[in-house]
């Protein structure tokens, strides 16, 4: 490791890099344009030049078909390609340039070489994300030393400024705080505790599709409304005149945090509008956003078993929270004052920054800080459920559960006379494997002739706090065993990774272009088939090996015909439909507005409100008990494990019931369309089953502590 590590910020909007001075402050290191934050945004010139930062945002007016941008939010999505002058970039790969960029001034600020960085990710990010970071660390040719999550950066930093904390992370008292977490294109919540330089993470949730954007949005349709009632014209059609309203919403949404009202003049094709836009107008449309992320904290707060009494410190960090219906919706709920001293937009790479030189004061000093995190994605095995006989998912370590963890629970074969038993490893999704990411495969194979069914098979998960899993299967009654290993390694040799970043210094071709290293699928490096005595490559399995379908590859079965009078192209990319894998209409253009969730305290069950702005139906409810049945009525659009487990559950294991997180709230977003003929909503959705008396589910009840009963409100809690 070198003498100095820096902190990098890899934002969805903007991005920023610090480093901690000869006093041990954080220190943010500007760009070109004297700036410490620099837009996340990548314009291509040509097939060989690009430019990022401001230049490129500016130019994005002009063509947006040569601009890169909220790439953060496809982080992980291995399928993901966005095409520029004829050539497919990754996520990780456009994302190293935004780094290169980073590195570049953090060189020309110090005058020392960067090689050494701490980047930070969304608490929620899974394993694919985080390798995905990393890689695109390596990409640019730095060393990756770790990757912290933002929420533990921004408590870092707000606990040395706030002098709760000490610079080598020494706490003089236990302090239970909450982040909250509102940037450009991502949102999320953290539960925190801090004690003598201990950062633990209780609880975290989040959402990839929710940031200060989807607030730009509400402001674009309230000028477009003001100029399509003027001129009769959308200027939301012209992708041209769309990137000016999105440039000229984001003044109006910083404009409004600190006025009461704005003047806003636009111009579209030689038609002139200037129309007033006042704060109350705004907050009126964006309350099922404030809405959205308030069901995120409640989330949190009830996983983490406990309430706004029980928080010592109220953090927000992200640009987005200097809106005031932000930061007076937080205050309200929480009775706390909220902390106005520090750039919120900076906190982040500050507190990476911090936490690498305590990395390297802490390399021959054991008191130096701990930072314990939490997995934010459930992890599991696929199996049978012995009496539906249908695929089930068994969750071996549950989401928000402290890091390291280890469960081991016993299957069963689900065949006479199996040959093999195939462990499919997979993390997030429901119960059925429905959304839920492929992550590895393991098989012990050659198994005797004539085994019975039901023959045990023990499955063990060790999960360690850098983030690398350990499966274990054995069947103890004929002394067969395998372990696989899964880690957060790129996929890449150094020489790869060498010859990436050579080809990044030289410039681009598209013969280089289509040679270079990506992140290795399923079927390749990441998630190999292993098994004991050199098992052959081909298994006989009982469906094909790439069994794990996206939408863009098999679709599932037809929508329920009460779905099917809705027009396709009512169905956009957006936060929903991001989740569920639907892409936009025909041309590509999204015009229709972003769905939204409120939560609403219903008598004996809570209900969502789904507000879809659809000229054909205003509002749509369903009610809140079990998530479950959402993939029944989608026609499971979104990735589902196509191939039947050959291990069974035991059949103490086969009744649970699972809970819901942040992304199965944006799913019931996508649910919200109607037949025009119809009056009545057609669907009641079930969404969420708990153990109302700890707080938890019943799968879950093996692994975590009894918490506090909670009564009343939308997840058990009254809204004050």
């Amino acid at each position: 490791m070198a003498n100095k590590v820096f902190g990098i910020d890899l934002g969805t909007t903007f991005s920023c890099i610090a480093q901690v001075d000869e006093y041990g402050r954080p220190e943010p290191l500007t760009n070109l344009d004297n700036e410490p934050t620099t837009p996340s945004v990548v314009l291509f010139d040509s097939a060989t030049d690009y430019v990022v930062g401001k230049q490129a945002k500016r130019q994005a007016r002009i063509a947006p078909e040569n601009v890169a941008a909220l790439i953060k939010r496809h982080m992980g999505d291995g399928e993901w390609r966005l095409t520029i002058h004829g050539q497919e970039w990754s996520a990780p790969a456009l994302s190293s340039l935004i780094i290169r960029s980073l590195a570049a001034d953090a060189e020309r600020a110090t005058g020392e070489p960067v090689s050494d960085v701490v980047i930070t990710v969304p608490a929620y990010f899974g394993d694919e994300e985080r390798k995905a970071t990393k890689l695109a660390g390596e990409y640019a040719g730095l060393n990756v030393v770790d990757i912290i999550n933002e929420p533990t950066a921004a408590a870092i930093t707000y606990g040395v400024e706030q002098g709760f904390l000490s610079t080598d992370g020494m706490s003089g008292q236990r302090e239970t705080v909450l982040v909250y977490d509102l940037g450009g294109g991502t949102f999320d919540v953290t539960v925190m505790e801090i004690e003598n330089g201990n950062f633990n993470t209780i609880a975290t949730a989040g959402d990839v599709y929710l940031g200060g954007i989807d607030w730009d949005g509400r402001i674009v349709d309230l000028i477009a409304e003001a100029f399509v009632a003027e001129h009769g014209i959308d200027p939301r059609q012209d992708p041209q005149a769309e990137q000016e309203l999105l440039r000229k919403a984001n003044q109006t949404k910083h404009a409004l945090t600190q006025r009461d009202s704005i003047s806003v003049a636009f111009v579209n094709d030689g038609r002139r509008l200037r129309t007033e836009i006042t704060a109350k107008q705004f907050a009126d449309r964006c309350v099922d956003l404030v809405e959205r992320t308030l069901m995120t904290v409640h989330l949190v707060l009830d996983d983490a078993g406990i309430d706004w009494p029980d928080l010592t410190r109220l953090i927000l960090v992200g640009g987005s929270t200097r809106m005031p219906m932000i930061r007076d919706e937080l205050q309200r709920l929480s009775g706390m004052e909220v902390d106005r001293s520090l750039s919120p937009d900076e906190a982040v790479s500050h507190g990476a920054a911090l936490y690498a030189g305590m990395l390297l004061a802490g390399k021959n000093d054991k008191s130096g800080i701990s930072v314990s995190n939490v997995n934010s994605h459930d992890l599991g095995v696929l199996a049978v459920d012995p009496k539906s006989d249908k695929p089930r998912r068994k969750i071996m370590i549950p989401r928000n559960s402290k890091l390291p963890a280890q469960k081991t629970v016993r299957f069963r074969t689900h065949s006479d006379n199996q040959a093999n038993v195939k462990i499919q490893v997979v993390e997030g999704g429901d119960k059925r494997g429905i959304n839920a990411t492929s992550i590895g495969k393991c098989v012990v194979a050659e198994l005797p002739t004539g085994t019975p069914k039901g023959t045990s098979v023990d499955v063990r998960f060790d999960y360690t706090a850098d983030g690398r899993l350990t499966v274990h299967a054995s069947l103890p009654e004929f002394d067969r065993k395998i372990t696989m290993t899964l880690d957060r390694a790129s996929g890449l040799t150094d020489e790869e990774i060498s010859e990436w970043t050579t080809r990044l210094d030289e410039g681009f071709s598209d013969a280089m272009l289509a040679n270079l290293p990506e992140i290795r699928k399923e079927s390749e490096a990441a998630t190999p088939e292993i098994s004991v005595d050199d098992l052959p490559a081909e298994i006989r399995p009982d469906a094909p090996e790439d069994s794990v379908k996206s939408n863009k590859q098999a679709k599932g079965p037809s929508a329920p015909s009460r779905l099917s009078e809705a027009s396709p192209k009512t169905v956009k990319t957006s936060k929903a439909a991001a989740v569920l894998n639907i892409n936009a209409d025909d041309d590509g253009k999204i015009k229709t507005k972003m769905p939204s969730v409120a939560g609403k305290a219903g008598p004996g069950v809570g209900t969502i409100q789904i507000a879809t702005h659809d000229q054909r139906n205003e509002t749509r409810k369903f009610t809140a008990a079990d998530a479950q049945n959402l993939p029944d009525v989608l026609g499971a659009p979104s990735d589902v494990i196509r191939e039947k487990p050959k291990l069974e559950l035991d059949p103490k294991d086969a009744q649970s019931t699972a809970k819901a997180d942040a992304n199965d709230l944006a799913m019931l977003a996508s649910l919200s369309r109607q037949s025009p003929s119809d009056s009545k909503p057609q669907l009641d959705i079930p969404f969420i089953i708990t153990d109302s008396s700890k707080g938890t589910s019943a799968e879950d009840k093996s692994s975590k502590s009894a918490r506090p009963k909670k009564s009343g409100g939308f997840f058990g809690r009254k809204k004050k």
